[in-house]
């Protein structure tokens, strides 16, 4: 899935794409069950792009506490700067500015369309994802998803860093 930039020949052009959810790999930390709508502008300078745009679909993920996939809706915007990729020349250090954080670089006159979304959709991702916020997780004795039903474990857990004062308190 790429966009070829040697048809882009105004100015300014407009993309829209509905992707089906088979287009994209499965991924460890979600899954695509929604078909993914790409839509966005290219404003073109030169041999400079940007692209600026929203992806829209719905990821599966897996609950951070219980395992249990959920549904995460994504509507991500996003303007980022492409210039061709270029070998450094020199091997100074260079400071970083917040302009260089928009920026992402092309070969072979092409842009990755997927590692675009796929940079959308880790972007959107929540830090700890979560079923619902009451989420109660799993037993950390026999596994059961403490959601669906209780079970009879007891939270039992001695500190092996007091052993040596519990023989001292049985020697007495």
């Amino acid at each position: 899935m790429v966009l070829d930039l040697t048809k882009i020949r105004t100015p300014h052009e407009r993309y829209e794409k509905t992707l089906a959810p088979e287009a994209f790999a499965a991924d460890s930390a979600y899954a695509v069950i929604a078909p993914v709508a790409l839509a966005f502008d290219i404003f073109k300078d030169k041999d400079q792009f940007r692209l600026a745009g929203s992806v829209s679909t719905t990821l599966q993920l897996p609950c951070s506490r219980c395992l249990e996939p959920f549904a995460w809706p994504v509507h991500a915007s996003f303007d980022l700067r492409y210039q061709p990729h270029a070998e450094r020349v020199g091997g100074e250090e260079a400071e970083i500015e917040e302009d260089d954080l928009s920026t992402a670089f092309y070969e072979r006159d092409e842009i990755d369309l997927g590692q675009l979304v796929h940079e959308q959709f880790l972007l959107s991702l929540p830090m700890k994802p979560l079923c619902r916020d009451d989420c109660k997780g799993l037993c950390v004795t026999c596994g059961m998803n403490l959601n669906h039903a209780t079970c009879n474990c007891k939270p039992e857990w001695d500190d092996p860093r007091f052993d040596v004062l519990r023989g001292m308190k049985t020697e007495h």
